[in-house]
């Protein structure tokens, strides 16, 4: 017998909050709008009308998989970045709103004419889109080195309108020209080789190689800062995001690389999230 979407909601809620999840109604209303194309308001507007049978099979299997700890914008296909909605998937790590401040610090530092930016390790684009979207004058080069991630970042420029988004698929910086960029971002690989975290909650879904950088987590960032001075132009200037309790040792290898004026800034939650210098 077919079951109407209150019903659906109110059993998709249970399964959840039973499982531990701290929003079950939200993320059960968000599983059955993936699922039958409607926002939440208008689930609520038509509780009554009842579920098609393979659509109540998809979303119970959302559901079992939301309660197995799988990440919601994995199972929803999207998740939000400054205002803009991204398609993400497991090929690309799901964007944090402490990456935010990568885009804030480039918005505030670097002047909004013409200029040419790379976003390493692009993801699912959001850095370089919403700076696209932010500096209509401003030319970004979204590298990847998986070509799965690469394509989700083109996706999600097309659909977004990111017109100055040039994709390139490479490793960091070894794709792009010497003096050719006046910035560059990133936010890197920089969890360690075996850290618990690991094995926690979103991170055991999110692809590895997008998330551990060696047995210290730097390994990613000292391959960015050995390329760094070749490729930006005198003046440039470079920030990387990296962990909480990383950026003495960030500071120290820019610095070593030849950087100058350099800080790290703090995100939301007061942490040293980024670290940004400026090319001699």
């Amino acid at each position: 017998m077919p079951i109407d979407i209150a019903t659906a909601l109110r059993d998709g809620s249970a399964r959840l909050r039973a499982a531990g999840q701290s929003a079950p109604r939200l993320e059960a209303e968000l599983l059955l709008g993936a699922v039958t194309g409607r926002t939440r308001a208008g689930l609520l507007a038509w509780s009554d009308q009842p579920l098609r049978a393979a659509a109540a099979a998809r979303y119970a299997a959302l559901v079992a998989r939301r309660a197995a700890g799988e990440p919601l914008a994995y199972l929803t296909g999207r998740q939000a970045f400054r205002g803009l909605e991204l398609m993400v998937g497991p090929a690309v790590l799901i964007p944090r709103p402490e990456t935010e401040l990568l885009v804030d610090l480039a918005l505030a530092r670097l002047p909004a004419t013409p200029l040419r930016l790379a976003d390493l390790g692009t993801g699912s684009g959001a850095i370089a889109i919403a700076l696209a979207l932010a500096r209509p004058a401003w030319t970004l080069l979204a590298v990847e080195r998986s070509a799965a991630a690469l394509a989700l970042a083109i996706a999600n420029a097309h659909r977004l309108g990111a017109a100055r988004l040039l994709p390139l698929q490479g490793d960091w910086l070894c794709a792009i020209g010497p003096g050719s960029l006046d910035a560059l971002v990133a936010n890197p690989p920089y969890v360690r080789a075996g850290d618990p975290h690991l094995r926690q909650g979103d991170l055991r879904f999110e692809p590895g190689a997008a998330l551990v950088a060696g047995a210290d987590g730097l390994a990613a960032i000292r391959a960015i800062l050995a390329q760094a001075r070749r490729c930006l132009r005198p003046g440039g200037w470079l920030a990387l995001e990296h962990g909480w309790d990383q950026g003495s040792a960030v500071r120290a290898l820019a610095r070593r690389a030849g950087l100058r004026q350099v800080v790290t800034h703090r995100d939301f939650a007061g942490h040293g999230r980024v670290t940004s210098g400026w090319c001699p």
